[in-house]
């Protein structure tokens, strides 16, 4: 009968000690990158949405990227309307007939729609005379009936192009207002469903459009500074 080779329990007792501390790093190591994996997780989501929104903010983006190409926008000539109406305070609540469709000037109630606000629904959009008089402190002011209303696609741009004239503190380049032209209230001329209007200091302007066009919206603005307003200073 072989003898038993000295120091061999001994042994064995040490290689299953290694083995266990193994097994224990092993673990340990997978618990740690489980851990990071979920942290990471956890960062991601966090910064998903802030990301995202930062890449997708209209802002980032030329107003060429909205809509179609002033060529194809099917845009009328721009009118030069009366500029009368200016300080031409009426009591509010009091209606003014105006004699353009939309308006580009005439008599206003006193008080502006808010700076902050650059884009309005049919459920929530102020009264013609409080948006006239927004336009004599510079602001163009898009229009959109109800075909626009029902597009979800050309709403969309237009509330994208809204956004990118937010802002906290008044500027002059940010002058802009987009609001629907209720039934009601008048016509377009057929096939347009869009209308800019402007006040400069000697004359009112329009111009109807089919389609959304970022590119006509900033080609009117150009033309029509906010600077070029009876009351530019104002908010």
């Amino acid at each position: 009968m072989a003898k038993r080779k000295p120091g061999s329990r001994r042994e064995r007792i040490e290689q299953m000690r290694r083995e266990q501390q193994r097994a224990e790093r092993r673990r340990t190591a997978i618990i740690i990158s489980a851990c990071v994996l979920v942290g990471l997780v956890i960062i991601g989501a966090a910064a998903f949405v802030p990301v995202k929104n930062w890449v997708t903010n209209p802002a980032r983006k030329p107003m060429s990227d909205f809509g179609v190409a002033a060529a194809q926008a099917s845009l009328s000539k721009v009118s030069s309307d009366s500029g009368a109406g200016v300080s031409d305070h009426v009591p509010n609540g009091q209606k003014v007939p105006y004699k353009t469709v939309p308006p580009s000037s005439g008599p206003h109630w006193e008080q502006p729609a808010t700076f902050e606000r650059k884009f309005y629904s049919a459920e929530d959009r102020p009264p013609l005379e409080m948006l006239v008089h927004n336009l004599e402190h510079g602001y163009t002011v898009v229009w959109y009936d109800e075909t626009i209303a029902k597009d979800a696609e050309q709403l969309g741009q237009l509330k994208d192009i809204a956004r990118r004239f937010e802002s906290r503190q008044p500027d002059n380049s940010k002058k802009l207002i987009v609001a629907p032209w209720k039934v009601g209230e008048g016509k377009f001329p057929a096939g347009k469903h869009l209308a800019l209007t402007h006040w400069s200091k000697n004359n009112g302007h329009r111009q109807y459009a089919a389609k959304v066009s970022g590119a006509a919206i900033e080609a009117f603005m150009k033309k029509f500074p906010a600077a070029d307003s009876p009351e530019p200073n104002a908010i």
